[in-house]
């Protein structure tokens, strides 16, 4: 009945006007304090793995308020000084102290009554271990008659430091239960009420703690010598042993109840995520309020400006989930991405019709030092959305991510979201990088649209990898793309362009390696054939590109059940991204104009330009690859031939979809179809 009557006076001086608290993060400042402090006194074990060593206090934020973090709390703490020293019920002298901190949430009024202690607690402690080598501290500790010898007051201190530590333990547990997203998930009655009547006792003892605690340091410099020695040290150590052992007691059953309400919150969660499948919304907000179920209403951070902002900010626009491990992607992978985006020619018209939101998802289930810095790091970087507190998401949406949408830590996702919430694309990312923003809206049909009769080309190849090359490309120039490791090759491949060059060919060469070229052994070739003439100088990661366009684009044929036996711009790909030998090099011909290329390989490369005298003189009737093909094959006949063969529907699952080369004039084939009764 007594503690009846306490929370209906605590829920009188409770009311929250919107202002918000990192209270997490505020948490964790005033852990450090504390640890700190602990190092000093005679309890060193008060740190755990929930409170990060590092300053984190520039990251705290509050939202809403008028006034900043520190002026508020000097505020509590010259209230609270001044309660301990007046006269009165301590009771009333609590509930004076609520209604200065009524406009906050819960879990952010125990965390500005720790913060003010933590500051008076550290003043002291930093006093103390300043003093022996600093005159300034000795002399504020004469001036404040402050204790020099601390070893009397041993189990005073003792059983403050042991306080302090029950007071951050329940106050995390409050900070738990409050970031719960209570709002998306209904639970009984009866487990809300119960949990909720002891988050209200839990902040009450803690700041009756807090005071007793602010009490006892200020005691210290009021001790006289004798007392010190006295029992009252003794009788103060048994107050805060037993204002410990309430909390403890309040602590386990606390935790056991958000422990509880998290569990079924989980469960509801992910059902909830699977029956969203068979539903039809008119917009994004429920899926995405599942997805980022937060009681945090700014769940989201805009990584270039550090904005943070809720789902709310989405609505009626596509989202592109990018899911990974927080490292995200190799460097090379990631700057083809953020060229494919946000440096893309259309990325200012559609600007505002998709937004990219990184997810970051650890390989287990709990969060290291590595991930945070590696997250921290890379969310200030990148022109995109990011979860502005990833370790915060729940574990049944992670699970569901992992289940239904197939997410293996090696291998990041781009979930496409509609502007309905609704899954149209599981996988965007090679897509994306093949194309870039001509994929829009991302979705699988359009990335069955986009390979629909498409052949290998030039444009294919190059359009995306250097400006240069896209306008070469719509020049309709002739080019030749080639690559290996092996200098003698690359000499001679480069003295026989240029004589064919001299000999009035016009043909631009691009240098690219191979796809197994390491950055160290690139520099190694690019330095000994400084005075070879290669062409475009790419620099290596414009050929990283290359290569990773290619492997996306083979990725992307698979996904939709191509095989090379059956495809051939497939075959083509398989064929070029193994095309790593070391001793012999490898070229592919083409133009901008033309909807195909010519590939070939080691000694036909160089068969080929050493006998441009044969087949030169047809390169201004039939074009670069015609004059190469009439070469190599006498019997082929300029432009496409009159050629033709049935396919049957179902012969092979796919084998009507994409383009077929004719083995004749080798020239894409057009596509009818024919009905039989």
């Amino acid at each position: 009945m007594q503690d009846d009557i306490l929370m209906k006076k605590l829920l009188l001086t409770n009311d929250p006007d919107g202002r918000w608290l990192d209270s997490e993060t505020m948490l964790h400042a005033v852990g450090n304090i504390m640890f700190h402090a602990s190092t000093v006194g005679v309890a060193s074990n008060l740190h755990s793995a929930s409170f990060p060593k590092n300053d984190i206090t520039d990251q705290i934020e509050l939202l809403g308020c008028p006034e900043p973090v520190g002026s508020i709390i000097r505020q509590i703490s010259c209230k609270i000084l001044c309660k301990c020293s007046g006269e009165g019920d301590i009771h009333s002298r609590i509930m004076s102290l609520f209604d200065l901190i009524g406009k906050y949430r819960w879990d952010a009024k125990v965390v500005l009554v720790l913060a003010a202690f933590a500051s008076r607690y550290g003043e002291f402690w930093q006093l103390i271990q300043l003093y022996p080598c600093d005159t300034l501290a000795a002399s504020i500790m004469r001036l404040k008659q402050l204790p020099y010898n601390l070893r009397p007051l041993k189990p005073q201190i003792k059983a403050l430091s042991l306080l302090v530590k029950t007071m951050m333990d329940l106050a995390m547990c409050i900070i738990k239960f409050e970031s719960l997203p209570l709002q998306h998930v209904e639970l009984g009655n009866d487990v809300l009420i119960a949990t909720k009547s002891l988050v209200y006792l839990a902040v009450y003892w803690i700041t009756r703690s807090s005071l007793a605690c602010f009490s006892q340091v200020a005691d210290f410099s009021t001790k006289k010598h004798e007392q010190v020695f006295s029992d009252s040290t003794i009788i103060a150590a048994w107050e805060l042993s037993s204002l410990a052992y309430r909390l403890s007691d309040i602590y386990s059953t606390l935790k056991g109840q958000v422990d509880v309400c998290q569990q079924e919150i989980e469960r509801n969660l992910q059902g909830k995520l699977l029956s969203l499948v068979d539903e039809v919304h008119i917009d994004n907000q429920k899926v995405l309020n599942l997805v980022f179920a937060s009681n945090n209403y700014l769940s989201l951070k805009d990584c270039s400006t550090q904005a943070k902002f809720g789902v709310s900010e989405l609505k009626n626009k596509i989202v592109l989930l990018l899911i990974s491990k927080p490292q995200l992607l190799p460097l090379e992978e990631l700057l083809l991405l953020v060229q494919q985006t946000s440096d893309h020619p259309l990325s200012e018209s559609l600007r505002d019709s998709y937004k990219i939101l990184w997810l970051p998802l650890p390989s287990s289930d709990t969060w290291t030092d590595a991930d945070e810095a590696s997250f921290n790091f890379l969310s200030d970087s990148l022109p995109w959305y990011a979860v502005w507190k990833p370790k915060s998401l729940s574990s049944g949406v992670v699970k569901y991510i992992r289940e239904e949408w197939n997410f293996k830590d090696e291998e990041p996702l781009m979930v496409v979201l509609d502007s309905n919430g609704k899954v149209s694309n599981f996988n965007a990312l090679d897509m994306i990088k093949t194309w870039g923003l001509k994929s829009f809206p991302f979705s699988a049909s359009k990335e069955a649209e986009l390979w629909q009769d498409q052949n290998l080309t030039m444009q294919v190849l190059l359009s995306d990898i250097n400006p240069l090359l896209a306008y070469w490309v719509e020049e309709g120039k002739n080019l030749c793309i080639y690559g290996s490791e092996n200098l003698a090759w690359i000499k001679l491949f480069s003295d026989n362009i240029t004589k064919l060059k001299q000999a009035g060919l016009h043909l631009e060469t691009i240098y690219v390696g191979n796809s197994k070229l390491s950055e160290q052994h690139m520099k190694e070739i690019m330095t000994r054939t400084a005075a070879i003439n290669l062409g475009v100088q790419l620099s290596f990661t414009k050929m990283r590109f290359f290569w990773l366009r290619l492997e996306s684009m083979r990725r992307s044929k698979l996904k939709h059940g191509r095989t090379p036996s059956c495809d051939h711009v497939l075959a083509e790909l398989s064929t070029m991204l193994d095309m790593n030998d070391k001793e012999h090099g490898w070229a592919v011909f083409g133009s901008g104009s033309l909807t195909h290329i010519m590939r070939l390989q080691g000694e036909e490369v160089m068969e080929l330009l050493k006998n441009y005298h044969e087949w030169g003189e047809n390169v201004h009737k039939l074009g670069l690859l015609g004059a190469i093909r009439n070469f190599l094959d006498p019997t082929f006949v300029k432009g496409p031939c009159s050629h033709s063969y049935l396919v049957p529907s179902s012969s092979e699952e796919g084998i009507t979809q994409g383009s077929v080369i004719c083995q004749m004039c080798k020239h894409p084939m057009k596509k009818f179809v024919v009905y039989q009764p």
